[in-house]
């Protein structure tokens, strides 16, 4: 009995390589293209729109998925099947954990510029968990369950993706809503914010705080808001990019435990409150 399982065992480890193996190498291909077909900038107007590889390959990656081309073009099926698609949530957590470690490591080296940096630089976290108060009931009245926890806890970048993949895993209903949001994001977030960032300037708000404002905790966007601002006031260049560059990194430091401590909490306790009333289900069965 025990030499039975052990030859089911091995069929099985041997799968999950070539599975690995098949990711890895597409993964691989797709950044290497995309690396090479490089960033694409135009004006619309007063503002600017970065398109960044990786919002290239998320496209690819999303195109050679089993339903879409791989419908249609049998050997790409057979190199991208459900069982990658399935197998590739795990391998992007254990991707996820060397970031985790860079952003933890980004406090001790930069504590002085933390400090100088002032209470404005260190408060404006707290103002993404206001965005929840908009954002849950929306996700609830479009019909979300749990999965708005996740999609609504924060702006869903790769801290917050951390957190509730380590906390709910990234399969569950929460990890498919911060993972749409993520995603979301990468492919919308970098074509938004450059057009915010371009536009920002003519409400006539500081371009400095609007530099602030473009850490969001991610780094293509804050790319994307800053170059954008500094086209649009190319007297305070160097002050934008520096005030940006800044606020992405305290963002990801201190976005991280916002998430934990405050995001989590609040979303999950609102999300009791307010699934009852607004969730098309309950609403349906009274």
């Amino acid at each position: 009995m025990a030499k039975n399982k052990e030859k089911q065992k091995e069929p099985e480890r041997g799968n999950d390589f070539n599975s690995f193996l098949k990711l890895f190498i597409s993964v691989f291909i797709i950044v290497v293209a995309t690396e090479i077909f490089g960033t694409k900038t135009f004006k619309i107007g007063p503002g600017q729109v970065v398109l960044l590889p990786m919002l290239f390959a998320v496209i690819i990656g999303m195109l050679i998925t089993p339903d879409l081309l791989g419908s249609k073009i049998k050997a790409l099926k057979k190199v991208i099947s459900m069982q990658e698609v399935e197998k590739a949530g795990t391998y992007v957590m254990i991707a996820l954990l060397p970031l985790g470690v860079k952003y933890g490591t980004l406090v001790g080296p930069n504590i002085v510029e933390v400090v100088k940096a002032g209470p404005a630089f260190l408060l404006q976290e707290l103002g993404n968990l206001g965005t929840i108060f908009i954002a849950l009931p929306l996700a609830l009245l479009l019909g979300m369950k749990r999965e708005a926890v996740g999609a609504t806890a924060s702006i869903a970048r790769e801290p917050t993706l951390g957190v509730i993949g380590e906390k709910y895993g990234i399969s569950s209903p929460e990890g498919t809503g911060v993972l749409g949001t993520y995603l979301m994001g990468t492919v919308f977030g970098t074509i938004f914010f450059g057009l915010l960032g371009g536009y920002a300037a003519a409400t006539g708000l500081h371009p400095l705080a609007l530099a602030m404002a473009s850490g969001m905790g991610s780094g293509s966007m804050m790319a994307a808001a800053s170059g954008a601002l500094a086209e649009a006031v190319p007297a305070m260049k160097d002050e934008i990019l520096a005030y940006a560059a800044i606020s992405n990194m305290l963002t990801g430091v201190t976005g991280l435990y916002s998430v934990i401590f405050l995001g989590l909490p609040l979303v999950n306790f609102l999300y009791d409150k307010l699934s009852p009333i607004l969730s098309k289900k309950d609403r349906g069965d009274q």
